[in-house]
């Protein structure tokens, strides 16, 4: 079982940067069975991708309102995944959640962290 454990969340005006971490253990765990990704929950909205790394961060995927602006990243010897989140907009406002699944391309994740809230001011 994999336990994920985010941080780094918190306020920001129009334009800044913040950046999530998320630290993945587990009794059994080796993190390169697993692809990583992040999702965001706004209020009164569902759950939605933002970005997912492969197993080695071979290959990467981002949700189209991200893409130029947020970067994924991956380090398996500290068994961390990262979200560096610029140019962060109003409409990023979200709790954003670390996940894991074995399915790179799975829509949905299997394993959640308890999230991060990232608020953004306009």
């Amino acid at each position: 079982q994999v336990q994920l454990v985010e941080s780094g969340g918190g306020l920001v005006q129009t334009g800044g940067s913040l950046r999530l971490s998320c630290a993945a253990s587990g009794r059994t765990f080796s993190i390169y069975a697993y692809a990583l990704g992040w999702f965001r929950q706004a209020p009164g909205k569902e759950r939605e991708f933002v970005a997912a790394i492969s197993w080695f961060g071979s290959n990467t995927r981002y949700a189209d309102s991200v893409k130029g602006r947020f970067t994924i990243s991956r380090d398996n010897a500290k068994n961390t995944v990262g979200l560096q989140m610029n140019s962060l907009k109003p409409e990023d406002t979200a709790v954003y959640y670390c996940a894991a699944d074995r399915d790179y391309l799975a829509q949905i994740y299997s394993t959640w962290g308890q999230g991060t809230q990232v608020t953004v001011s306009s």
